[in-house]
């Protein structure tokens, strides 16, 4: 259910942003404005970006294999990490180079509200995309704040998703601000700070991206808000009578779970498998992500 959520959020972002780039560099190649430029370049990134994470999600979902016995989940991973550099440097590197270089430049704007419209029509669309990406994860956040979720969240392609949309967004602004005030003053030094001011922007999102996606490459527990629920889990089992150990690992869109528990005592070694076999039946349908669980049943820590 999460990666299709994913895919859905996914498509809807790169259906925005393809359309968006195309009005964008149009409009960028008819007024001059850097703002708009840098704008349009973003864009382009991320729809780019949204294709690499199609990538990803497909490669993910390749079966385990011998050398690879736990699967392929950590590529979108990968992937998300890939998209977290491109905004980095495509976007924000580029935005920066380009402001820098508006602000030895004297030339005038051609027909901004050129610009301005396109923009409009920019941030309704992104703030659709942005709103479709809300409405997942607000089906995951758990009544979290979106920080918090961000922190803990384990869907790479969600958050990348979500921080593209928040800087695509907050981006537009900005760029709107800037030529209406190159408009209103007839000096291009705001459309050069607008520019710059986009630069920064991406540049913060995609390092929060990238930590985020680091942490999960190197390897990361399930999601808090999951563990707790397994753990609730293990502790109304009748057949256990302490958990030990409980030990999770997220792989993409599934879980690897090892748990250590001290078990009630059985009538036979037959009737303790038994007990540990009922109990792995039921924790598998009530977590569906679970995809490896290894139970060790014993008597010391």
């Amino acid at each position: 259910m999460a990666g299709a959520n994913s895919l859905k959020t996914i498509l809807y972002a790169l259906g925005a942003n393809s359309t968006i780039a195309v009005a964008k560099l149009v409009a960028a190649s008819i007024t001059g404005s850097g703002a708009m430029l840098a704008e349009g370049i973003h864009s382009v990134a991320d729809a780019g970006n949204q294709l690499l994470l199609l990538l990803g999600m497909k490669e993910s979902n390749k079966r385990p294999t011998p050398a690879h016995p736990l699967g392929y989940g950590k590529n979108i991973y990968f992937w998300s990490f890939v998209v977290a550099i491109m905004l980095f440097s495509v976007g924000g590197m580029f935005s920066l180079y380009e402001g820098m270089h508006k602000l030895h430049s004297e030339e005038a704007l051609t027909q901004p509200w050129i610009a301005i419209a396109v923009l409009v029509f920019a941030i309704i669309a992104e703030a659709v995309s942005l709103r479709a990406c809300v409405i997942e994860v607000n089906k995951v956040r758990a009544g979290r704040s979106y920080w918090r979720w961000f922190r803990d969240s384990r869907q790479s392609e969600l958050i990348v998703i979500f921080g593209e949309d928040l800087a695509a967004l907050f981006g537009l602004v900005l760029a709107l601000l800037a030529i209406c005030l190159t408009l209103l003053t007839g000096n291009p030094l705001y459309d050069a700070l607008g520019t710059l001011a986009i630069g920064v922007l991406l540049i913060v999102i995609a390092i929060l991206i990238g930590v985020e996606v680091k942490a999960l490459l190197v390897g990361q527990s399930a999601d808090p808000e999951v563990v707790k629920h397994m753990q609730s889990f293990w502790s109304e089992q009748p057949e256990i009578n302490e958990v030990l150990n409980l030990l999770t690992l997220q792989l993409g869109n599934d879980i690897m779970v090892a748990l250590k528990a001290r078990m009630q005592p059985a009538a036979d070694q037959d009737g303790l498998i038994n007990n540990i076999n009922a109990i792995e039946r039921r924790f598998r349908a009530a977590f569906p992500a679970v995809v490896w669980l290894f139970f060790e049943p014993d008597n010391k820590q």
